[in-house]
Formats: structure tokens, sequence, C-alpha cells
């Protein structure tokens, strides 16, 4: 999704512990919780969040069980 929307910059982190706010089970990568998680975050211009909320969403919608999220932040500098 990075690629086709032509967002260069990212940061990815792996192994993440933790759970959703309102339905998630845990995911702490042990015994009881094996499932893990996992995050990207990049910086856009305003004109590329819808069309990254849209294909989250879409994507969101072909399984539902996964749960996956957007979140945005409104970013000031930079400099």
């Amino acid at each position: 999704m990075i690629d086709v929307l032509g967002i260069r910059g990212y940061s990815q982190w792996s192994n993440m512990q933790g759970r959703g706010s309102e339905t998630g089970d845990p995911h702490y990568g042990n015994h009881t919780w094996p499932e893990i998680n996992s995050a990207i975050l990049t910086i856009v211009e305003d004109d590329q969040v819808e069309k990254i909320l849209q294909k989250v969403k879409n994507l969101d919608h072909i399984n539902k069980d996964v749960g996956i999220r957007a979140f945005v932040w409104d970013i000031t500098g930079g400099y």
C-alpha cells in the first residue's frame, strides 16, 4: 500500500505488544496470547491522508478479525 501510494519515507516497528481499545484481544507474543502486533509511521502531505485512510478501511473490511487501524496526527514544523 505504501509503494502504491508513492509514500517514500516511513518507520516500521515489529514485535509490538498490546491490545485493541474496544474489541481487540491482547497480542503479547506469549503462550496464552501468542499473536504480536506491528506498526508503521509515516508523515505525508494533507492531500494523501484521505487516500491512506480509505485504503486502510478497505483492507480492514477484507479481514475484520485482524483489525488494522490508522490514526492521524497534525504535524507541524519539520525544521
